[in-house]
């Protein structure tokens, strides 16, 4: 074999070992990222937690519609920089509670009410037998309260209570729309059946008035509805659920109901989380999580289910700030477009009209009321 040819089989043996390491790297850049070892505990799974679904809804203001679906100004290359407008969020733990409202049963302001009164006192389970067996009327909420002399407050029929006057309601809006005709219809079938079953007298509210009503409050909800969505996605390796969850965790997030989701609780019990994370939910049930890349998570702020002391935008943004750092993501809008930091002041001054607006319609965002309404 002569020099020449032991020069070539040389030369392509380092060529192989060049392309087989390049090969090795490239798919070791491109792998998902997995959570570190020493940090993940797979043993302690994350308590599933309840809350709400957020549907689409279109943001008041130019700022707002800016945030989630297409970012106005966002044209230009900047990264999404938040230095000056961080929250940390061991402070924001720190926040006061909302105080708990006794609203949040059937309110004027929000239902039509038809009082009923009965010839005798009737018994809690008397009551509570002879409701219907749905609790909507359509698409809207139907209620029936009977009054406590006792406790001096309205509340839903108890066993070994009794009452002599109830009433019934049905909401006017939800996010499904306006009470219509049908519905109210329906609402007068339900509270009469009802009524004739404890021997009582109901007496209803005019239909075309209250569905007047209706039109008129689901007109201020549309305009004062806003959900906040941002996007963020990896720059360049894909990152694991485990990876986005470990991540998660350390800012608060806890798993919820369903795969794919977090949420950041809020600090009352039974409220709505004050904002939630996705990802694809095939990745989070994959057989093999861990070999699932996942590109793009989603961070929302249902403004009017959170009250506004806990600052949820100002959390929303410094959650998005940390994982944008840790996870090495870029915050875009829905269509995914960067987002840069001068997007993020308007949005915040237009969420402070718009609780201000809630607030003079006695329909604060986070109260009882508000998130019957934005439902």
């Amino acid at each position: 074999m002569s020099n020449f040819q032991l020069g070539l089989i040389i030369a392509g043996a380092l060529v192989l070992i060049v392309v087989v390491a390049y090969n090795a790297w490239t798919t070791h850049r491109n792998a998902p990222k997995r959570p570190r070892p020493a940090e993940a505990d797979p043993a302690q799974e994350p308590v599933a937690r309840h809350e709400p679904a957020f549907d689409g809804a279109v943001l008041p203001g130019a700022g707002l519609a800016g945030a989630g679906l297409a970012g106005s100004g966002a044209e230009g290359e900047a990264e999404p920089g938040f230095d000056g407008h961080a929250v940390d969020l061991r402070d924001a733990l720190d926040l006061p509670v909302p105080t708990a409202e006794r609203r949040g049963g059937l309110d004027p302001l929000i239902d039509a009410i038809a009082p009923i009164v009965a010839e005798q006192q009737v018994s809690g389970d008397a009551a509570l037998a002879a409701l219907p067996p749905t609790r909507r009327a359509g698409s809207k909420p139907f209620a029936v309260e009977g009054f406590n002399d006792a406790a001096q407050q309205w509340e839903t029929p108890q066993p070994g209570q009794r009452y002599l006057q109830f009433q019934a309601g049905v909401q006017l809006a939800n996010r499904l729309g306006a009470l219509n005709e049908i519905e109210f219809s329906e609402f007068v079938m339900k509270a009469q059946g009802f009524a004739d079953a404890i021997n009582a007298a109901p007496d209803f509210p005019d239909m075309l008035h209250e569905v007047a009503r209706a039109r008129e409050l689901d007109q201020f909800a549309s305009e004062h509805d806003a959900q906040l969505t941002f996007v963020l996605r990896a720059r360049h390796a894909a990152w694991s659920p485990g990876y986005v969850q470990q991540n998660a965790a350390r800012l608060g997030l806890v798993a919820g109901a369903i795969p794919g989701r977090l949420v950041l609780p809020a600090q009352g019990p039974g409220l709505p989380p004050v904002l939630t994370l996705t990802y694809d939910a095939q990745a989070a049930m994959s057989d093999d999580p861990e070999q699932s890349a996942v590109r793009d998570i989603v961070l929302s702020l249902d403004v009017a289910q959170v009250h506004r002391s806990q600052q949820p935008f100002a959390r929303l943004r410094e959650v998005a700030a940390a994982l944008g750092e840790a996870m090495d993501g870029v915050l875009c809008d829905q269509n995914g477009t960067p987002l840069p930091a001068m997007t993020m002041e308007p949005i915040a001054a237009d969420l402070e009209q718009l609780y201000d607006k809630l607030d003079s319609r006695e329909l604060s965002a986070g109260s009882a009321l508000a998130r019957r309404l934005f439902s």
